[in-house]
């Protein structure tokens, strides 16, 4: 264990370096009303989870989807290139709408982990209800919007005109169930966030248990199912995670969980300006990653095929092993650096996202040598007969692979930084890194006629850039007060 802090409640530190906000207590809040949570079960000492604790089940959970998403790639792949990259299209479309997700998620996971770490378990409780509502509202904009306009998202990557088609389908059905995408997701953030990591670990093995004979009956048509082909992907993930959603939200309001469910006392203006604060950094940040892959992939699209742009999508399928490591780790850095944080730690919360770190590295670094090793069987196993989609997934895993290191700095110490509530300074690293130099570089080789190989590596610019910076970020240790500091005038 990293360490033990006593239970406080109702705390006003003003007085304190650090502001008025840095234990969330609700009275900092203004006009803040106290709730009644019941039956909140209030331990004489909190102990404070490690960092494998955290990062173990945030894995576990991660991989579950990735091996679904493998199953996925595997019976798509039987359906040709074209199918591939219609599910790919599809996948970078939803990751653009689940990008404000990503932003209140985050907000999510900073306030309620200082609240906890502070012992003001009240408040991290108001804040998860705020932010289920928030999430879920302007989840149902953007699937409204993403439904509408399916057709045009999905031309924009250069794809032939039945690839087309099919994205276009599946983009629809994804966006049809985003609100339950958004509910799975900021609930599951909160629970992290209060050092829970297990409960999201049953709830997402449960989806994905639903989840892979829907994909098999859909996308081929077994069991009296219609065969749906790529739209059977869309559908199975929509229908498993309704499900796992439904299950998750009832659990909460039967308060089964320790982050508890209140009526009353959430909607503060005070609250809802700590979350937004916090969270639009990263829903430019989210917006501008899903920018940059926008236009990385339209410059593979366009100037060198659909196998290519499949190939960087099965490629990704296939190293999602390396990231589902890193998810784990960005998770257990940012939960631990907020609740230290919280309990005015911040030696501990710096120790938290080193130690985060190079455990990251590690773990991300071999297995991503292991993914190299056994490349062409792996393309192989998942392609086919494609002999050109092959080859060049074979050059991207060598390319990512071998970046799985910097990658993993990404990770860490980014999910360090937002879990801090110092989400400005990594949408600068990403807008420096992606956009500029990955988007840049790709561009100049696809114009000077190179090989798509020098489009994929790229990426290696971007990762480095980004590694440094926020490196040097971490180092310098300003987010250690930065968001007390950014609501002193609150």
């Amino acid at each position: 264990m990293t360490g033990e802090i006593p239970i406080k409640t109702n705390k006003t530190n003003s007085e304190t370096e650090a502001g008025p906000s840095s234990d969330f207590s609700s009275k900092t809040l203004e006009g803040s009303k106290p709730s009644v949570l019941p039956d909140i079960e209030k331990p004489a000492e909190f102990e404070r989870p490690s960092i494998w604790q955290l990062a173990l089940p945030s894995i576990l959970g991660n991989l579950s989807y990735t091996i679904v998403g493998m199953v996925q790639t595997k019976f798509v792949g039987e359906l040709g290139p074209q199918a591939l990259a219609a599910v790919g299209a599809g996948q970078r479309v939803m990751f653009a709408m689940l990008a404000i997700l990503m932003a209140v998620s985050a907000g999510t996971t900073a306030l309620v982990a200082r609240a906890w770490g502070a012992g003001d378990y009240e408040e991290a409780s108001r804040v998860t209800m705020a932010s289920l509502v928030l999430g879920c509202a302007l989840s149902l904009v953007v699937a409204t919007l993403g439904f509408f306009f399916a057709g045009s998202l999905a031309g924009v990557f250069g794809l032939d005109e039945q690839t087309l088609a099919m994205a276009t389908e599946n983009i629809r059905l994804l966006a049809f169930f985003n609100v339950a995408f958004a509910g799975m997701l900021i609930l599951g953030a909160a629970l992290r966030a209060s050092g829970d990591a297990w409960t999201p670990l049953w709830i997402s093995g449960g989806v994905n248990l639903i989840n892979l004979p829907l994909l098999y009956a859909f996308i081929f048509g077994h069991w009296g199912m219609p065969q749906m082909g790529v739209a059977g992907a869309a559908a199975a993930a929509g229908i498993a995670f309704t499900i796992g959603s439904l299950v998750q939200l009832t659990l909460w309001v039967k308060q089964k969980f320790r982050v508890r469910h209140v009526v009353n006392g959430w909607w503060r203006k005070a609250r809802l300006r700590q979350l937004l604060d916090i969270g639009y950094p990263a829903a430019l940040e989210q917006g501008v990653f899903q920018l940059g892959f926008f236009i990385f992939l339209i410059v593979i699209g366009k100037n060198y095929g659909t196998e290519a742009f499949a190939a960087y999508n099965i490629g990704v399928n296939i190293l999602a092993v390396c990231m589902t490591i890193g998810f784990g780790f960005s998770i257990a850095g940012s939960t631990l650096v907020g609740q230290h944080l919280g309990a005015k730690d911040f030696e501990g919360a710096a120790r938290s996202g080193w130690r985060s770190l190079w455990l990251a590295v590690v773990s991300m670094g071999s297995v991503g040598l292991l993914v190299i090793a056994f490349a062409q069987e792996l393309a192989e196993y998942f392609i086919g007969d494609g002999a050109l989609t092959v080859t060049y997934t074979v050059q991207f895993i060598y390319v990512l692979g071998a970046m799985m290191p910097l990658l993993a700095v990404e990770f860490a110490i980014g999910g360090s930084l937002r879990g801090a509530g110092d989400t400005r300074f990594p949408l600068i690293t990403t807008i420096l890194g992606l956009l500029v130099m990955r988007c840049g570089l790709a561009a100049i080789a696809a114009y000077l006629g190179a090989p798509v190989i020098w489009v994929y590596a790229a990426l290696i610019g971007d990762y480095v850039l980004k590694s440094i910076m926020l490196i040097w970020r971490f180092r310098q240790g300003r987010w250690k007060t930065i968001v007390p500091n950014s609501y002193n005038s609150g």
